[in-house]
């Protein structure tokens, strides 16, 4: 039923926002993976993708670690996204072929300025996602994000709380992330259709 209400509201908006996605205890179980992880194992965020990517703070300051169906502890929530990925294309039939996620750390001060993550025939990324993993996440706490529409206009400032979920299409909506005022964690992520050339997969990432 949830996974319907997500679709449903991406088809009429182009974008939903929901809460609860996950029941709190495995939304809690991500929070402290990603609290556990090792410094060196978080990586500086970049912008743009593959041979063009490049480290710009003045842009974006957020560290992450990307998650991969071969350990344990990511494998439940890959599969759950899978099964939010079929039924996109069931329902909407948009023709997506992956989907790929890692863990962001906003540490105290940090945010990501006004941007799109794709642009028109030139992505592979159909759709955003963003869940939320830290408990107790208060206004005063900042990291919120805000999404924006065609002219410019505030469309939703979501407060980046515990088992919250929010999927965007990918080249629509311009968005940043608030400075955060404590360390903030999240589950950011893209389904991705398959823009593959002469035959060979497009590579992730």
């Amino acid at each position: 039923m949830l996974l319907t209400t997500i679709i449903d509201r991406v088809a009429d908006n182009g974008y939903c926002i929901v809460d609860n996605f996950l029941p709190k205890q495995q939304s809690q179980a991500l929070y402290d993976y990603s609290q556990q992880l090792p410094a060196q194992y978080w990586n500086m965020a970049g912008i743009g993708r593959q041979q063009s990517q490049t480290i710009n703070t003045m842009v974006r300051n957020d560290r992450i670690y990307w998650l991969t169906p071969d350990q344990p502890e990511h494998a439940d929530y890959l599969a759950i996204m899978e099964e939010l990925r079929v039924e996109f294309n069931r329902s909407l039939f948009m023709g997506l072929f992956d989907y790929e996620c890692h863990l962001a750390h906003y540490p105290n001060g940090a945010f990501y300025k006004k941007h799109l993550d794709a642009f028109k025939g030139r992505s592979n990324r159909v759709l955003t996602t963003v869940f939320y993993l830290n408990p107790e996440w208060r206004e005063e706490d900042g990291g919120q994000l805000v999404i924006y529409g065609a002219k410019g206009e505030v469309l939703e400032t979501v407060l980046p709380q515990q088992g919250r979920l929010v999927v965007f299409l990918s080249d629509r909506f311009v968005h940043e992330v608030l400075p955060s005022k404590r360390d903030r964690f999240s589950v950011t992520g893209w389904f991705r259709i398959n823009a593959s050339v002469s035959g060979i997969i497009d590579p992730p990432r």
